[in-house]
């Protein structure tokens, strides 16, 4: 790997600097939701999100495909028992990126599911145009697009 602007060698060509253990990650590949109420989260992310199911290891281990990541739905219990946050505190924000035009689409869809709307679309001072809503769990959903 040679990082733009990184070292160079006395001949003016870049060093070759090789990535390892942690600075090796370069790639986010799946997200996992410890699911409260895991019926109503596959119903929103399959029914309402559309995202495609990639796989399902079992009951309780569903995998959607959004780009090249995969979302995980699970329920605490399967790997870890942590106590979960409290009922009605986001446990994380996800943040699901589209062109311009489909912010306003995605609002309406939403809208008309019965989708707890946060935020309508917004033009935002940092260079995006956003929509905010809440999954069943009560985990904030970003919907964005670059401006």
């Amino acid at each position: 790997m040679t990082p733009a602007g990184g070292p160079r060698s006395a001949s003016g060509a870049a060093d070759t600097i090789k990535a390892t253990g942690l600075d090796a990650i370069r790639h986010m590949d799946y997200v996992v939701i410890f699911a409260r109420d895991l019926p109503a989260m596959r119903h929103f992310y399959e029914t309402v999100m559309r995202f495609p199911i990639y796989h399902e290891k079992f009951p309780r281990w569903i995998e959607y495909r959004v780009g090249a990541s995969l979302l995980a739905l699970t329920q605490k219990g399967v790997m870890f028992d942590d106590p979960g946050p409290p009922q009605g505190v986001a446990a994380l924000q996800l943040a699901f990126r589209v062109a311009p035009e489909e912010v306003n689409t995605c609002f309406a869809q939403l809208k008309t599911a019965g989708v707890v709307i946060v935020a309508e679309p917004t033009d935002q001072p940092w260079g995006h145009r956003t929509l905010f809503c809440r999954d069943p769990d009560g985990n904030i959903i970003e919907i964005y697009a670059d401006l």
